[in-house]
Order: structure tokens, then C-alpha cells, then sequence
């Protein structure tokens, strides 16, 4: 299937969704925040299948990364996630750049189906 990179600061969210889409056959890593993330991703020169990416981290901000990430590696596909109305707005200015928002809460299956269209895109 798919290299995955999930970048989530809240650790309870970051295994569950690496559980589920490891289950789903995707290969997964993960990072706590931006920061991390982009450093992965700059050590593996972008090879990741799909970036699934928190909005609202510490450190740096999913928004920051997924600006970096597209000046370093434009091909790279992105998806974002977030539980703040106000966040999902701020994405809006990444149109082109990432492949949607997830809406925090999400099922599994939702989940899933976010992260196989953003593969299909």
C-alpha cells in the first residue's frame, strides 16, 4: 500500500490513527508536531506516499509544515486535520497545496476514506 507520515501532537490521536491505517496496509511513521515532521520528511527527500497532518501543534504549526513541505517537495501530497472551525478556515489559503481538512472528531472508516482519496487524487 501507501508510506504514510502522521504528524500529531496529541499522542492518544497520533496511535489511533497509526493503528487504523497500519491495519488498513499502509506503511506509517509519525511525528509530535511540524518541527519533527519536516525533518522526516527532509531526511527521506519527501518519500512519503501521503503527509496527514495536524493543524494546531506546538513547535510549528501544520499550516508552517505544509508550506515548507510544498516549496521543498511540491509533488508530495498533504492532508490536513483539525477539530478548530478557525483552523479549517486558515487551510483554505493551502488550496492546491493540500488535498482537504479531516474534521476532528473522525470514525475509522471516515478516516480511511479521506486518506484513499487523498492517495487516488
Amino acid at each position: 500500500m501507501a508510506k504514510l507520515l502522521i504528524v500529531e501532537d496529541d499522542e492518544s490521536v497520533r496511535n489511533f490513527t497509526a493503528r487504523a491505517l497500519s491495519a488498513a496496509g499502509h506503511t506509517v511513521e509519525t511525528a509530535g508536531d511540524g518541527l519533527e515532521g519536516l525533518e522526516k520528511i527532509s531526511a527521506t527527500a519527501g518519500d512519503y506516499d501521503l503527509v496527514l497532518s495536524d493543524i494546531r501543534m506546538p513547535a510549528m504549526d501544520g499550516i508552517e509544515m505544509a508550506r515548507a513541505v510544498a516549496d521543498a517537495f511540491p509533488g508530495l501530497r498533504l492532508l490536513l486535520m483539525t477539530g478548530y472551525a478557525d483552523q479549517r478556515e486558515r487551510a483554505v489559503e493551502l488550496e492546491g497545496t493540500v488535498s482537504g481538512v479531516v474534521n476532528k472528531p473522525f470514525t475509522l472508516s471516515e478516516l480511511r476514506q479521506r486518506v484513499g482519496e487523498a492517495l487516488a487524487a
